[in-house]
């Protein structure tokens, strides 16, 4: 009988290994090489020829209609595509905290209501679960609680249900692997199995995925690969409003966003968050600009704040919410380099309203402007918006639905906007109703708001 031996696997990309390293060759990562032990291989059986699925042509492929099935929760809905559709394997990720088990206890009492729902839970007991249900005032006797972490324990109750909510999938485990619940190969595994069991039988799985420091999530990128959807809740834990972003759906766009406010009574969708990201005494003091962000199909006017002072070291800090601090470093030299502005003494400190995160280069002007208006201590006018991509040489770029962006601008009663000059031509149809100041530099920008 062959001896088992052993293999180092690691946490991050699942590259092994016959012997431990420190530092991970696929993936660069260091410490994160696992030992994980290599069961034995089943001899071989002799088998006759086989004989291969036969391919079909395009043409007499059968078109399948997805069935979609409200969850309950509208927001969610739109981040899924219009609804959740059977059969499919949703992954939710998220910082601890952020709301991932209280939002999809939500959605398993609402599906409860007219199908078979089963919630794993194998962090939590059932208890446990009972009381947040009593907290978020659920109470729908159908609902079905299962605390195991053994995957063939609970396959009888996932076969008996329609709907499936495993929280989480790294405090699960297969007996069919000898390494413990959360590596990389019980992740890979755990999910594969469950992946067989939704396609096969129909089932819809929402599955919780734990994620790194990094804000990725835990274990190999193949358990993003295997899933039809893969949602990511963003927000501080002591901010009130959290965005559900979609990073992968196959069956529908990864462009939308989901609102939520978090009470103490559960995670609620918001449809109206025009004003959720801009604070009340916007335009009294300096160091403020306004931006129309669009964020998935949704655009939203977020303010971006900083502050600056003195430097007491000889270097000077800086530091970043909501915006990438890589970008805010080279904003900073921008604004020193090509239109003179004296920022190498000053800490700066940014920070983009409401715990929302820009990841978008059209608000590269608004940040600029923020720190110019810092610099300045000259506060930005309360209606003016402020949009465009920066360039290393001072210009100011064209960025994408410039005109769906001035159009928010009027709806929020924005009278001025500055945008590049690119974007002018799309956006002429405004300028009866608003005043369009095109800029091609920063330097323009600066002159505009604070020389106009």
């Amino acid at each position: 009988m062959p001896k088992a031996t052993t293999q180092f696997v690691c946490a991050e990309c699942g590259y092994a290994s016959p012997k431990w390293l420190g530092k991970c060759p696929a993936c660069g990562k260091f410490n994160t090489l696992a030992e994980e032990p290599i069961a034995p291989a089943a001899p071989a059986k002799k088998q006759g020829m086989r004989t291969g699925t036969r391919a079909l042509p395009l043409s007499q492929v059968q078109f399948e209609r997805y069935e979609r099935i409200s969850s309950g929760i509208p927001e969610l809905d739109v981040v899924l595509g219009g609804g959740i559709v059977r059969g499919a394997l949703i992954l939710v990720g998220g910082d601890p905290g952020v709301g991932k088990s209280t939002l999809l206890t939500q959605v398993a009492a609402n599906l409860a209501k007219e199908h078979k729902v089963l919630y794993l839970s194998a962090e939590e007991s059932c208890s446990q679960v009972k009381l947040r249900c009593e907290r978020l005032h659920i109470d729908v006797p159908s609902l079905m609680l299962l605390n195991e972490t053994n995957l063939e324990n609970a396959e009888e109750a996932i076969l008996d249900a329609e709907y499936v909510i495993v929280d989480s999938v790294q405090a699960i485990y297969t007996d069919s692997l000898t390494s413990a619940a959360g590596s990389v190969g019980q992740v890979r595994e755990c999910a594969a199995r469950l992946m067989r069991i939704a396609k096969s039988r129909g089932i819809t799985f929402f599955i919780v995925g734990h994620v790194t420091k990094e804000g990725t999530l835990a274990g190999p990128k193949v358990l993003e690969h295997i899933m039809d959807a893969v949602l990511y809740f963003e927000g501080e834990r002591t901010e009130n409003f959290k965005i559900l972003r979609a990073v992968k759906n196959r069956f529908g766009s990864v462009q939308e966003v989901g609102v939520f406010e978090m009470t103490g009574e559960g995670i609620f969708g918001l449809t109206d968050y025009a004003s959720l990201f801009l604070s009340d005494s916007r335009g009294e003091a300096a160091g403020a600009a306004v931006t129309p962000s669009e964020t998935g199909n949704r655009c939203m006017m977020v303010e971006v704040q900083t502050l600056m002072c003195k430097t007491a070291y000889g270097l000077p800090r800086r530091m970043s919410l909501g915006i990438d601090f890589n970008r805010l470093v080279v904003l900073i030299a921008v604004l020193e380099k090509r239109c003179g502005l004296p920022l190498g003494t000053q800490d700066i400190y940014l920070n983009a309203m409401g715990g929302i995160r820009l990841t978008e280069p059209s608000a590269d002007l608004a940040v600029c402007a923020a720190l110019a208006s810092a610099e300045k201590m000259t506060p930005v006018d309360k209606y003016t918006a402020v949009f465009g991509e920066v360039g290393l040489t001072g210009e100011v770029r064209a960025v994408n639905f410039a005109d769906k962006r001035v159009n928010e601008c009027l709806k929020m009663g924005f009278k001025r906007v500055i945008l590049p000059e690119k974007n002018m031509k799309a956006c002429e149809k405004f300028k009866d109703r608003l005043e369009l100041v095109p800029v091609r530099y920063v330097s323009q920008m600066i002159k505009a708001l604070f020389h106009g």
